[in-house]
């Protein structure tokens, strides 16, 4: 796998599991630690998008 496409699939990871927590927030309350997984999940994303760039 290229570097290119593991960042498109970093990028689709991230925001697949932001519509799945969203969902869930949505229909059972909001749970921290969901959230603080999507933005741990998000700044590795930014960071291989980053790497990717330079």
């Amino acid at each position: 796998m290229s570097r290119i496409s593991g960042a498109k699939a970093m990028g689709a990871l991230t925001v697949g599991s932001l519509v799945a927590v969203t969902a869930y927030t949505a229909a059972l309350g909001s749970n921290g630690w969901l959230w603080f997984g999507w933005i741990v999940l998000g700044l590795v994303t930014l960071g291989v998008v980053t790497s990717r760039s330079t």
